[in-house]
C-alpha cells in the first residue's frame, strides 16, 4: 500500500461512508508524478475534483502530513492521468513551510464549545497558550474518547504558530514509531534536535507509554530538558497519571508536578451548542427537534455527533430530500440500535433514582404518590426508546399485568411532553445522562 492509499484509508475513518463511496473512492493516487511536497490524485470528472477540493483539500494535507512529516500542496487532475489538456484544481497550503507538524487549522479556541463540562481545561489550555512555559508546566488534559482534548491540545499548537514558534504536535504512537525508527538507523541526534528544540511539545494519548520502558527512559530525558529549558508541555490522556499501569514513577510524578485539568462528558444544552457551531461551519441547517434529537440520543462523543451529522448532509445532498426527523432517524437507526444494546433497564433505573431522589425498588412497587408515579413513566418511557426490550418484557420488569400498562403510560408521558416544555427538557436531560453514562462504561 502506498502512501496515497494509506491517505485515503485513513481519511475513509473520519467521513460518512455515502461520501467515501461516492467521492473519495474515485481518486487515484499518481505515484509517478507525485513527491514529498505535492501530491497528485486522478478524479474522474469535474465535479467530483471540485466536490473533493471545496471539502477535503486541508483533510488530505493533514493526513499526508501525519505519514511524512511534510504538508503538502494537492493537485487533483481530471481524465486520465497523462492528459495534460485538464486543467488541475490546486489548493496551496499558506503552512506549508510553518514550523509545526501535523496541526489541524481549523481546531483553535474560537471554535471550541465551551461548556460546564470542559470549562476549566478550556481556561487552563488558553492560559498555558498565552503564558506558555510559566505556572502550568506540564499542563495534563485527561478525560473519554471524542470530548476535546485533542482539539484544546492543537488549540494551544495553533495559537503559537500564528506567533511564529516553533510547535512539535505528535500522537504517542508517532513519537514511538519515530524513536525506534531513528534508533535503528542510528541517527538520535536528530531525533532528540526535533523533539529537544522546539518552544512547545504537545503530546496525545500519552496512556500508550504504559510498559514501554525504553521510549519512557527517552522520554524522561525529553521532558527534562524542556521543562529545564522553559518550553512548554501539554500531554493529554484518557486517564490520571497515577491511574496508568506501567508507567514509572519519575513520569508519574512530573506529569502530576504541573496542572491536571479534566473534561466531563458534555450536558445537553453543551451538546446542543456544539451540532448548532457545527452546521454554522458546514452550511448545514437543521431545525430545533433534530438538533435536540441528535444531543440526546447520540451519547456524548463529539467526533461521533459531528460524523453524524456530515452523514446527514451528505445522503441530503445524494438523495435531494430535506433533513427532516423522520429522515434523521432512519438515516441513524443503526447506530441507535447499536447504542441501545448497550443500555439495560437497570441502568435506567439506577439513574433516574439518584437524579429524582426516588428509591429504585419504589419505581417497582405499585405505589401511587405523584412523584414515584412520575419516575416510573420517565423510566418505562426510556426504557422503550432507549432499550431492545419490547413492551412485554417492560411490563414484567415493573412488575405490571401486560404490555397494555406500558402503551397506556407511554400514551400518557408523550401527552405531558407535548403540553409540558419543562418536562421535556428533564426528558431529555435524563435520556442525555442515560446515554453518557453507558457510553462511558463501555470505554
Amino acid at each position: 500500500m502506498n502512501i496515497g492509499q494509506k491517505v485515503l484509508f485513513e481519511l475513509k475513518k473520519e467521513i460518512s461512508e455515502v461520501e467515501y463511496e461516492r467521492y473519495i473512492k474515485n481518486l487515484i493516487y499518481d505515484t509517478r508524478r507525485s513527491r514529498s511536497n505535492i501530491v497528485y490524485f486522478n478524479a474522474p470528472n469535474m465535479i467530483i475534483a471540485k466536490w473533493i477540493k471545496s471539502k477535503y483539500t486541508d483533510k488530505l494535507m493533514h493526513l499526508f502530513e501525519l505519514q511524512n512529516e511534510i504538508k503538502p500542496e494537492i493537485e487533483i487532475t481530471v481524465g486520465k492521468q497523462n492528459k495534460q489538456s485538464a486543467g488541475p484544481v490546486v489548493h496551496h497550503s499558506e503552512k506549508s513551510h510553518s514550523k509545526s507538524t501535523y496541526l489541524n487549522p481549523s481546531l483553535t479556541f474560537e471554535s471550541f464549545i465551551v461548556g460546564n463540562s470542559n470549562q476549566f481545561a478550556y481556561t487552563t489550555a488558553k492560559s498555558v497558550a498565552e503564558k506558555p512555559g510559566k505556572q502550568y508546566n506540564p499542563l495534563f488534559l485527561y478525560g473519554g474518547v471524542g470530548l476535546g482534548k485533542t482539539h484544546l491540545l492543537q488549540a494551544i499548537g495553533n495559537y503559537h504558530i500564528d506567533l511564529g514558534k516553533t510547535v512539535i504536535y505528535t500522537t504517542l504512537e508517532q513519537f514511538m514509531n519515530s524513536f525506534t525508527s531513528h534508533l535503528r538507523s542510528q541517527t538520535m541526534d536528530r531525533f532528540r534536535d526535533k523533539f529537544r528544540e522546539c518552544d512547545l511539545l504537545l503530546i496525545d494519548d500519552i496512556q500508550f507509554l504504559s510498559r514501554k520502558e525504553q521510549t519512557q527512559e527517552e522520554f524522561f530525558h525529553t521532558f527534562n530538558e524542556l521543562y529545564n529549558n522553559n518550553k512548554q508541555i501539554v500531554i493529554t490522556s484518557d486517564r490520571q497519571p497515577n491511574k496508568i499501569a506501567g508507567l514509572v514513577d519519575r513520569l508519574r510524578t512530573r506529569f502530576e508536578m504541573g496542572l491536571m485539568a479534566d473534561i466531563q462528558p458534555p450536558g445537553l444544552e453543551t451538546k446542543i451548542a456544539i451540532i448548532q457551531k457545527k452546521c454554522e461551519l458546514d452550511g448545514i441547517s437543521l431545525d430545533h427537534e433534530i438538533v435536540n434529537y441528535i444531543a440526546t440520543h447520540m451519547g456524548d462523543n463529539i467526533r461521533e455527533i459531528e460524523g453524524t451529522i456530515i452523514k446527514l448532509n451528505a445522503l441530503s445532498s445524494m438523495l435531494n430530500q430535506e433533513i427532516t426527523l423522520d429522515f434523521t432517524q432512519n438515516a441513524i437507526k443503526d447506530q441507535l440500535k447499536e447504542k441501545k444494546e448497550n443500555i439495560t433497564i437497570d441502568e435506567i433505573v439506577k439513574i433516574i433514582s439518584k437524579e429524582l431522589n426516588i428509591k429504585p425498588s419504589d419505581m417497582k412497587s405499585k405505589k401511587r404518590t405523584k412523584n414515584i408515579v412520575n419516575a416510573r413513566r420517565i423510566a418505562i418511557y426510556l426504557a422503550r426508546n432507549l432499550t431492545p426490550n419490547s413492551m412485554p418484557q417492560i411490563a414484567v420488569y415493573f412488575g405490571m399485568k401486560d404490555h397494555t400498562a406500558i402503551s397506556h403510560a407511554m400514551k400518557k408521558i408523550n401527552e405531558i411532553i407535548d403540553n409540558d416544555e419543562n418536562f421535556k427538557v428533564i426528558l431529555e436531560e435524563l435520556s442525555n445522562k442515560v446515554n453518557t453514562h453507558t457510553q462511558n462504561d463501555t470505554l
